[in-house]
């Protein structure tokens, strides 16, 4: 069997959004009610996505790390997934700044991100509607998703797959466009050196 893919995760967003909780049901289709929000977590999982076995290191970041621990784990993400609690207009604000830092620190790879809107059971507590969130993602050009970690409600697994599938076209792309550069590098050295036993 051929090698898994590695796919580094990491999940960004305010604390108490609920990004460890979202993290928790997409391994173990559980909910846990108690986290410590200080807390920083990486999780290994094998998954099977269209016919390819993949290997995801999920990092569940704290929510209120230090800007340079931030970029370093925007650094070291190959896809993020960025979440707001639909109760919380404050963490829906936070979402632009975030991917302008993301862009930032990326630069010049484009970045592969996932908008997810958590806590979609607390519907009589809503501040942020469904329409916004697919609005924003439209104008972030990314996915989006709405669901709740607590109920399972929406599709917390999608979410996770859908970008890692995502970062598998893009690393496809970026890879045909390495190899015709490479190719085109080989071909301008051997034009030289031909150009030269000719003279």
């Amino acid at each position: 069997m051929a090698k898994s893919a590695e796919i580094k995760l990491a999940v960004f967003g305010r604390a108490g959004v609920g990004k460890s909780a979202l993290v928790v049901r997409f391994l173990t289709k559980r909910f846990i009610w108690e986290y410590d929000p200080t807390l920083e977590s990486t999780y290994r999982h094998q998954a099977v996505i269209d016919d390819e076995s993949v290997t995801m290191e999920i990092l569940d970041t704290a929510g209120q790390e230090e800007m340079l621990q931030r970029e370093g784990h925007m650094r070291w993400g190959d896809g993020f997934v960025v979440v707001y609690d639909i109760t919380d207009r404050g963490s829906f604000e936070d979402v632009v700044p975030l991917k302008s830092l993301l862009e930032e620190v990326k630069k010049p790879k484009q970045v592969t991100m996932m908008l997810v809107g958590n806590k979609a059971d607390l519907e009589h507590a809503r501040q942020v509607s469904t329409e916004e969130g697919e609005r924003l993602a439209a104008e972030l050009s990314c996915g989006f998703f709405e669901c709740s970690a607590c109920t399972g409600e929406g599709s917390v697994s999608e979410a996770f797959l859908e970008l890692c599938r995502e970062v598998r076209r893009r690393r496809m792309v970026q890879g045909k466009a390495r190899r015709r550069s490479s190719t085109t590098h080989v071909k301008q050295a051997i034009n030289k050196m031909l150009t030269k036993i000719s003279s």
